[in-house]
């Protein structure tokens, strides 16, 4: 696959990109680098549920169409950002994320408004919410 783009959605306007090591519950998601993706929706909704108020949290697409579910914790900031990098230092780990093992300056940075993208997401009901707990709130 030829992309133009990979794109790194965060909370945070930052002119450097710098290597961390990620907290998902899987392998792929706990390497040490910056995480991006060759799909815009899915650094859109990175972005949104990146937020300091943000303690849990998860996303899906169906339909074409984003869903992410807020498990704990709710949205505080009123902007987050889209990163446009380049792909050429990124190595694809699983059918929409790469991961760099180095810094990364942006070639381009897109500021989208928290407002414009409320209707992607959701508080979790309550089942959902006990279930995630279980699963992830002591690991």
């Amino acid at each position: 696959m030829k992309i133009k783009y990979v794109y790194h959605g965060s909370s945070k306007k930052l002119n450097i990109l710098k290597t961390k090591r990620a907290k998902g519950g899987i392998l792929k998601d706990k390497l040490n680098g910056v995480y991006a993706t060759h799909e815009m929706k899915s650094a859109i909704m990175m972005g949104l549920l990146s937020g300091k108020g943000i303690k849990g949290s998860s996303f899906h697409e169906t339909n074409n169409k984003m869903h992410g579910i807020i498990y704990r914790g709710g949205l505080k900031n009123r902007v987050f950002y889209v990163y446009f990098l380049s792909p050429k230092t990124f190595k694809k780990i699983d059918s929409w994320q790469w991961v760099s093992k180095e810094e990364v300056k942006p070639i381009k940075v897109k500021k989208l408004f928290i407002k414009d993208y409320k209707s992607w997401i959701r508080k979790a009901t309550k089942e959902e919410k006990e279930r995630w707990l279980k699963k992830y709130e002591n690991k």
